[in-house]
């Protein structure tokens, strides 16, 4: 938690400095600590265009502030240490554990290499990818750049965008528009399953070496967490998809203006980018409401744990439904694959999906009290969006108070850093562990 912090004040102080901004422009330090959070916590809400209120300089700073949050502070501390030659303590390896999601704290170093080589490896491939799509817009000088930064900022899903309108105008445009759901799509997997799955295949692929007849036979041992994270993956991405397109399909102001290929390039694109990519194709403003509402429950869940991806994270979501059809079923354990869930497993899962509640009704709340002249509705979108790490826009941010401005940085950072993570930060250590309460039942539904 101290590492973000850290990160964001250095974040702050860069952006404030006169050399980060555009000829002509100035940011305040309201600006500078709203954008480097925003940058720190991937997410993309923005009060000033990046891509006209800030220098080469200014744009190179936000594009490491976002390569920063989205590798996580003690993974760039870890590389530093790797460079300059130093071992990595218990204390140490244990902070990498907990930031990266790891189950195990055995091989975290390596998988912290790994990690660094596989995400600017995609991140570079990304790129490339992107380079010819942003040259017909910009030329390739300036095509590299905008492609290199839409590229660590789609692995990333932080969302920040060096055009005004994000990505509308290229919602005709797949080689750029698809590409960039790719990346947003994969980094939201996040590297345990990524990993996960690289290790099985190159298992099955040495099996089938050895044994060539015997390929197709054989299983591809994937943990209970990755087979868990692809499946509700799956799930979303069609019902992101789905929906969106039933309740924008035709609506003049978003999809149904635009032509056929477009449309459907524009509905994979708002049906996903919820999973707290936060590019847009479409005015997210113009949207219906049941869409609006839509995208803030697909933004509420957000992507896997482990990766840039926020929200309450798919795993929790499927864990609760588990649970329910469990006690729907007179059962009293959750089972998946094969496998009983823990009560305490579900105790966790119940406690995060209700801290983030809570917290999101105090903040929508607040909102409404210091910046009563923007539209509820609005805030309630802005507040799921921040908390999300995502950093879709209906245009409410800019025109927050410096007290409306505090709680959506608050929000980005406990996403960001996690909820579980801030408990443990600040909870106090019980005096006596080993004295226990007589257990009583109580009515409920």
């Amino acid at each position: 938690m101290l590492g973000f912090l850290t990160a964001i004040a250095v974040g702050t102080v860069l952006l404030a400095l006169p050399l980060s901004h555009a000829p002509g422009m100035r940011l305040t330090l309201s600006d500078a600590l709203f954008m480097a959070t925003s940058a720190v916590c991937v997410t993309g809400l923005i009060v000033v265009d990046p891509g006209t209120a800030l220098s080469p300089l200014g744009e190179a700073v936000l594009l490491l502030l976002i390569k920063t949050g989205g590798l996580g502070v003690l993974s760039v501390g870890a590389l530093v240490a790797f460079t300059l030659g130093r071992r990595l303590g218990v204390a140490d390896r244990l902070g990498l554990q907990v930031q990266t999601n790891r189950l195990q704290v055995a091989g975290v170093v390596r998988f912290v290499r790994a990690l660094v080589l596989v995400t600017t490896g995609i991140e570079l491939l990304g790129a490339l990818a992107l380079w010819p799509g942003f040259a017909r817009e910009a030329g390739w000088t300036s095509g590299a750049w905008l492609a290199l930064f839409h590229s660590v900022s789609a692995w990333n899903n932080a969302g920040f965008s060096l055009f005004a309108d994000s990505l509308v105008g290229f919602v005709a445009d797949p080689a750029v528009a698809l590409v960039v759901v790719a990346l947003f799509v994969a980094g939201g997997l996040g590297l345990v399953v990524v990993t996960d799955v690289g290790v099985a295949l190159r298992a099955r692929f040495d099996r089938g070496r050895a044994e060539p007849g015997r390929v197709g036979r054989r299983r591809v041992p994937l943990t209970l967490h990755t087979r868990l994270a692809l499946a509700t993956t799956g799930a979303l991405v069609v019902l992101g998809i789905v929906g969106i397109a039933m309740l924008e399909w035709r609506n003049p102001a978003t999809l149904g203006a635009l032509p056929w290929p477009a449309r459907l390039i524009a509905a994979v694109f708002q049906g996903l980018t919820p999973r707290t990519a936060g590019f847009n194709v479409v005015d997210v403003a113009a949207m219906t409401p049941p869409g609006q509402a839509f995208t803030s429950l697909l933004m509420f869940v957000g992507g896997n744990p482990g990766s840039t991806a926020g929200g309450v994270k798919t795993t929790t979501v499927a864990v609760l439904l588990l649970a329910a059809i469990a006690v729907g079923r007179g059962r009293g354990d959750a089972v998946v694959y094969g496998r009983t869930l823990g009560a305490a497993l579900v105790g966790r899962a119940a406690a995060l999906a209700t801290w983030a509640s809570a917290v999101l009704v105090v903040a929508v709340v607040t909102l409404g009290v210091t910046d009563p002249d923007v539209p509820f509705g609005a805030l309630a979108f802005e507040a799921v969006s921040a908390f999300g790490t995502v950093g879709l826009s209906m245009g409410a941010t800019p025109l927050l108070s410096e007290a409306g401005r505090l709680i959506i940085v608050a929000l980005m950072f406990v996403g960001r850093v996690g909820l579980l993570t801030l408990a443990l930060a600040v909870a106090e250590v019980p005096v006596d562990q080993v004295r226990r309460y007589p257990r009583e039942d109580v009515v409920i539904g």
